[in-house]
């Protein structure tokens, strides 16, 4: 059977991508995710503010000193002895790309171009096959309109993409006025590919101690619906490689994603919750899946569900939606 898929340009033995997450910040998960059948993996994400805060450490630790006499600036080690977050990060990515043959996705997570240039340029010599922005933007300041929020998206994607020469692909939120008109603007932009979507995190609240709880919750098969939807309305209809990310717990979110048009399926909070070797599993249910139809390929699957190859494109629409409402039933 070949599961062969090609996203960002790379050719990936098949379409299951361990997505960004604490696993494969380490070594030895990421080999396991080879043996068990990742098509690719994702590290997690370094941090536009741990960026800034190497580089300011570094600036104020050369500087001290430096107006008494020379040398007291041998008091401190150089810059590339550091082994902060960053440095390490770019460590992990070096020992990865060599000890595993199935491509290395490096993700940067901010909300400026400043910041991210030289250490995008730092991933890419490190070797990289490919870049993930996760743009992270969620403005409290309730001057700032929608479209600078768009503006933003689009002057990191281009100063990333001016700066290096790997795949850049852009991981979204569902949250713009115009889901389908981002993502056309993204591709022709430059970016080889959307990632749908990112999760982000609201707080709760603690009734007993009146307190914000920064609560961290996996995401589950229910949340699967809205990348769903998009990636069938995108499929073939925006140039560039689409992404599912969110709720995918068994092979049957990978087929599902995958009938609505995607070109790989991420998963992350599933392996969190069932361990690595989970990655097995949903390869062998998708293989199971399409053996069962008698289909050796993933050509007669990818897109077949999409909004453009669908028989009832109002599946997609506000029809669907008034008909919904209309035909259910309440239990009294």
């Amino acid at each position: 059977m070949d599961l062969t898929t090609r996203y960002l340009g790379l050719t990936l033995r098949n379409p299951l991508v361990a997505g960004a997450g604490p696993l494969t910040g380490d070594l030895e998960n990421i080999r396991r995710l080879e043996t068990f059948g990742a098509g690719a993996v994702v590290l997690p994400s370094i941090f536009e503010e741990q960026i800034e805060e190497e580089k300011h450490l570094i600036e104020h630790m050369d500087a001290i000193g430096s107006d008494s006499y020379p040398e007291a600036l041998t008091y401190f080690p150089r810059v590339a002895s550091y082994a902060l977050g960053p440095a390490r990060y770019l460590e992990l990515l070096r020992h990865a790309v060599a000890a595993v043959d199935i491509p290395v996705i490096a993700s940067l997570n901010g909300t400026t171009d400043r910041g991210w240039i030289q250490y995008a340029r730092q991933i890419e010599e490190a070797g990289a096959k490919a870049l993930e922005l996760n743009i992270y933007i969620i403005s409290t300041a309730i001057e700032i309109g929608g479209d600078e929020i768009e503006l933003r998206h689009l002057s990191i994607l281009k100063a990333i993409k001016q700066a290096v020469t790997i795949p850049v692909a852009v991981k979204l939120s569902p949250y713009f006025s115009s889901m389908g008109q981002m993502a056309a603007r993204l591709a022709e932009a430059g970016a080889d590919g959307l990632v749908l979507f990112n999760r982000f995190y609201q707080p709760d609240i603690d009734l007993g101690q009146l307190a914000l709880l920064p609560n961290l919750e996996l995401s589950s098969s229910k949340e699967i619906r809205l990348p769903l939807l998009w990636i069938g309305v995108l499929s073939g209809r925006v140039h560039t490689s689409l992404a599912a990310s969110t709720g995918v717990e068994t092979a049957d979110e990978v087929i599902k994603y995958l009938l609505a048009g995607a070109d790989v399926v991420m998963t992350t909070s599933a392996l969190l919750k069932y361990g690595v070797g989970h990655m097995e599993a949903l390869l062998d249910g998708l293989k199971s899946w399409l053996s069962a139809r008698h289909l050796d390929t993933l050509d007669h699957v990818r897109g077949r569900l999409s909004l453009r190859n669908v028989a009832n494109p109002s599946a997609f629409a506000r029809a669907n939606y008034i008909r919904l409402l209309q035909s259910y039933q309440p239990t009294i």
